[in-house]
This record gives structure tokens, C-alpha cells and sequence, in this order.
């Protein structure tokens, strides 16, 4: 009967969200999430991207070496138990761990290591530029990575050291699938990619279910899990984009966890039934001016916005608790971060710039945002602020997904969005927000400078190029120091803000975890009481 009641349950979460008390009670042993999951465009390690993916990807998938539940500030032993570097002839050899199957039940083999890394390079899609870092082309992958028995040898070109590789492989593309399995589901060459934006194929804590695109999500436990069964049986994210209908739904029981809620509405709960774990976060969040658009291309109206963001009227508002000021793009408490905040809201001084500088004003401009709290908020913010100076804002709202695409096809005029590193090492930050040799259309970069059609000076690329190669810790730290210093002092990306989230959650849940970026999100040891 319990398993009939799940289906019953998870069935009504269908049902519109105009009729919540037709809905049961959460049932003990799944745990419901009320949160907005519109921004996903894929769930394939090879293509996910987006923040919400990387969430799926980490629950269902493993990686040679990764980030965990129980410390995910620290790199453990994942698939491999043991690996051995050999710095000068740049490879790492791993041992794989004994009896690990995948969901299907396929054995997981060196072989599937193997496959899982060509297939990313092969594919080519979005996150494959951090494994293409280590010097593997479509052309050699399967020579840079090899499998001989139970171990893989990784072997890298570039100046690294093996904890960046390290660093590197515990990211989401380098997540194992079962390539029978996803091989067998192949259309017209496609490595399955299609079929593995639906399904899934991977030795995790749990497996996908249920994917139905802006509406639900639905994981099931994986019993077999080498790390011990997760203590519920499945997880449900159910797509809710409306904060005070997440609240709503939390305080009736509908819910267990609601990951949206704004800081008001935090406050307003009950705290004998619900608890709130606030949960640091790498995401910075920044504006940026497209340089396609001619009248945001003065390096003084780049100035002159750092001095038109109300930054303490936001966060002592809206963003309280959500946000503290941060204005350099690696996040604080982080080996390497710049934590000064040279600049205030002041809108004489930033009029004062436009004028010296001769900018015609006023400048008209459109500025799209994630259509959902605390971002339509800050956008209106800006629009009352940026107004002072005679920068007028047409707020263009959109879906997650919405806005990502129009950014990565350099089709937007303003953004309004945020960053989170793609693995822990700040040169992940950096290539983002200070790097970009190719400025072409044709030559596609996942990054900020990229998309913003920033053509960043050779210095600096040089200085990105430097620091990575940097042996020395402590010189390496001050050189992405000094590269965040050049990105505040001129670029036409505007970081503001470093994220800090706040999931209210029913008082009976325990044990979720929530790391500084969304690939750390784990429920595997969430329990219900």
C-alpha cells in the first residue's frame, strides 16, 4: 500500500497548483521539494550546464574523485580509491573501487571511465571546455585517457599541477555513465545524448525517474550505493516558481523543503514547524553591458555603473540574508579571493564620470532577468538607481532557460544574472571573467567575457595564462588577487553581490546538505521524521 500511495501522491503533484488541498501529506519516506527549476536545459553530464542540472547530475552520478555529503569542502576518493601523480610525465593513474554497479546493473568498468571522458570531448557541447583544458581533442582523448584492467591513466599537456587536474575531474562533465546502456539508446550518431535528456545512466545515490521539463523532477534510491542506501526512497522537485506559493505549500504540509522563499516571507515563518539552514554559496552575482551594443562599449559608463548599484540598499532590503556585498569574481572564503568592496552607491560621482567622459546620454538600454524573486527585484532597483545618471533600463523578463540561451547566443543588450565555478580552483572564475583570446562569433566560449563580446586585453590573458601555471600557492593566490583587481577597475561586468541561501525546510528533515555551488547539493543523507 505504501508504494501505491507514493504513486498516488506523486501523481497529484500534477494536478494544478490552484487546487494544493486536493493534495495528500508528504509521505515519510519521500522528500518533497518546492523549488524553481525552469532554468534547465539539459540533465546529460556531456551537456548539463545549468544550476539546477548540476544538482541532478551530482545526486545520480559519480566522478573518479569528488566532493561529498558528509564534507564537500573536501576532495575524497570516489569511483577510484587510490591515485597515484607523476607531475612530470603528467599523468595520474587510478585505481577503481571493486563491485560498483550502475543503476542498470552493468558492472562499472575502466572502460566506462574511458568512454564517459571521450564522449564529452566528442560531443562537444557546452561544459566540455573543462575537460578540453587538460589538452584532450577529439583526435587524442582516447590516447590522454586509457584503461588497463581496474585502473585509468590520465594524462594532461599544460602546466598544471595534479591538484588542478584533480580539481578538474571532480567536475560535472567528468561524471561516469554506463556506456552500454547509453550507447544502446545512440540515434544518428548522437552518443545518446537525446536519450540521456530524459533518462538516466549512473551509479549514484539515486536515479532518475521522472523528468518533465519546468514541471518535475522525480529521483529514486539507488539501494546498492557504494557510500550506503540514501535514507529516503526518492526525492521530488516540483517546479514552483512562485515564492508565496512555496510558502504556502511548505506551512500546509503540501512541501518539505522550499528553496525560494524571499527573506520577508522567512521571517513570517513559524519556527516550532519549519527551520531555516542558511548555506554560503560560490555564486557571485553581477551586470553586465553586451559590447555589441555601441553606447555601453565606453569604458566610462563601465566605471560609472560600479557607482550606481544601491549595493547596502539591497542587501539591508530585499537581499537580506540572501546576499552580501561582494565585488570581485572569486567568491569570499575561498583560498585567492579579493574581499575588498571599493565601491558604494553614488550617483553624483557616477554623472560626474559620464560627463567628463563625454558619453551622450541618456543611454536606453534593455536588461533581461530570471523572472522570479530576488531577481526582478534587483532589476527594478537598478532601473530606479541607473536612471539617476540618465541609464534607463527596460526590464525584459524571461524563464531561466530564456535568458540563459539569449545570453550564450550574445543576444541581450544588458544581463542581469550570476556565476558559480565550475570546479573548485579559482582559475574557473578567472578564464570566466578574465580571459577571452577570441572574441569571434564562431569561437564560442562558456564564459562571461565571451558572451558580453568583452575582448579582453592581452595583458590580462597573459596574466590568466600565468597564474594558472603558478606553482607556488601563495604566489598563485596573489595573482588571481591582482587579476580581480583589473576586472573591478575596468570591465563591462559589474559584480555586485556573493550569494548566501536560505532553504526553509519542515523541523522534521535532517541531513541536507547544501555546498557553495549547486553541483553540492546532496540529499542522499536527508531523513524525515
Amino acid at each position: 500500500m505504501k508504494t501505491l500511495r507514493t504513486t498516488l501522491w506523486a501523481s497529484a503533484l500534477i494536478l494544478p497548483l490552484a487546487a494544493p488541498a486536493a493534495w495528500a501529506e508528504t509521505p515519510p519516506d519521500i522528500l518533497v521539494v518546492a523549488q524553481n527549476i525552469d532554468d534547465i536545459v539539459a540533465i546529460d553530464p556531456a551537456q548539463a550546464y545549468e544550476f539546477t542540472s548540476g544538482e541532478l547530475v551530482t545526486n545520480i552520478y559519480d566522478r573518479l574523485v569528488q566532493y561529498d555529503a558528509e564534507d564537500p569542502a573536501t576532495l575524497a576518493p570516489g569511483l577510484a580509491t587510490e591515485w597515484t601523480a607523476d607531475e612530470a610525465a603528467k599523468t595520474i593513474t587510478f585505481t577503481l573501487r571493486d563491485g560498483v554497479t550502475f543503476h542498470s546493473g552493468n558492472p562499472v568498468r575502466a572502460e566506462d571511465v574511458v568512454g564517459s571522458f571521450a564522449r564529452v570531448i566528442k560531443l562537444n557541447l557546452t561544459p566540455a571546455f573543462i575537460l578540453t583544458q587538460l589538452g584532450w581533442t577529439p583526435e587524442n582523448v582516447e590516447q590522454m585517457v586509457t584503461a588497463e584492467g581496474n585502473t585509468v591513466t590520465v594524462r594532461y599537456e599544460g602546466d598544471f599541477s595534479p591538484t588542478f587536474v584533480l580539481n578538474v575531474l571532480a567536475s560535472r562533465p567528468a561524471s561516469v555513465v554506463d556506456m552500454v546502456t547509453v550507447m544502446e539508446n545512440e540515434v544518428d550518431g548522437d552518443m545518446g545524448n537525446a536519450w540521456l535528456n530524459a533518462n538516466s545512466a549512473g551509479s549514484g545515490p539515486f536515479s532518475l525517474q521522472t523528468f518533465r521539463a519546468a514541471e518535475l523532477v522525480r529521483l529514486e534510491a539507488n539501494p546498492d550505493y557504494f557510500k550506503g542506501a540514501p535514507l529516503v526512497e526518492g526525492v521530488i522537485l516540483q517546479h514552483v516558481a512562485e515564492s508565496a506559493t512555496q510558502q504556502l505549500l511548505l506551512e500546509q504540509g503540501d512541501v518539505d523543503m522550499a528553496k525560494n522563499l524571499t527573506p520577508d516571507q522567512i521571517a513570517t515563518l513559524d519556527p516550532q514547524a519549519i527551520k531555516v539552514e542558511v548555506f554560503p554559496q560560490a555564486a557571485v552575482h553581477f551586470l553586465s553591458f553586451n559590447q555589441k551594443t555601441e553606447s555601453l562599449t565606453d569604458p566610462a559608463v563601465w566605471e560609472a555603473a560600479r557607482y550606481l548599484v544601491d549595493y547596502e540598499g539591497m542587501t539591508n532590503s530585499f537581499l537580506a540574508g540572501q546576499m552580501e556585498i561582494h565585488q570581485a569574481f572569486w567568491p569570499k572564503g575561498f583560498p585567492g579571493s579579493l574581499d575588498e568592496t571599493p565601491f558604494t552607491y553614488d550617483p553624483e560621482r557616477a554623472k560626474q564620470i559620464l560627463v567628463d567622459a563625454g558619453v551622450t546620454l541618456p543611454i536606453d538600454v534593455t536588461l533581461d532577468v530570471i523572472n522570479s524573486a530576488p531577481f526582478t527585484d534587483m532589476a527594478q532597483s537598478l532601473q530606479a538607481s541607473f536612471a539617476e545618471a540618465g541609464i534607463n533600463f527596460e526590464i525584459l523578463p524571461g524563464t531561466g532557460s530564456q535568458v540563459i540561451t539569449k545570453y550564450r547566443d550574445r543576444s541581450h543588450e544588458a544581463m542581469l544574472l550570476y556565476w558559480g565555478p565550475d570546479f573548485m580552483d579559482p582559475h574557473s572564475n578567472a578564464k570566466a571573467f578574465a580571459y577571452n583570446s577570441d572574441n569571434s562569433d564562431e569561437a564560442y566560449q562558456a564564459t562571461t567575457t565571451w558572451r558580453n563580446a568583452w575582448a579582453v586585453p592581452d595583458d590580462m590573458n597573459q596574466m590568466t595564462t600565468a597564474a594558472l601555471s603558478e606553482a607556488d600557492p601563495a604566489a598563485r593566490e596573489g595573482m588571481y588577487q591582482d587579476l580581480q583587481a583589473r576586472v573591478q577597475e575596468s570591465s563591462p561586468i559589474v559584480i555586485m553581490f556573493q550569494a548566501a541561501y536560505q532553504v526553509a525546510m519542515d523541523a522534521g528533515v535532517s541531513g541536507y546538505v547544501n555546498g557553495a555551488t549547486s553541483d553540492f547539493v546532496y540529499y542522499r543523507l536527508v531523513d524525515k521524521q
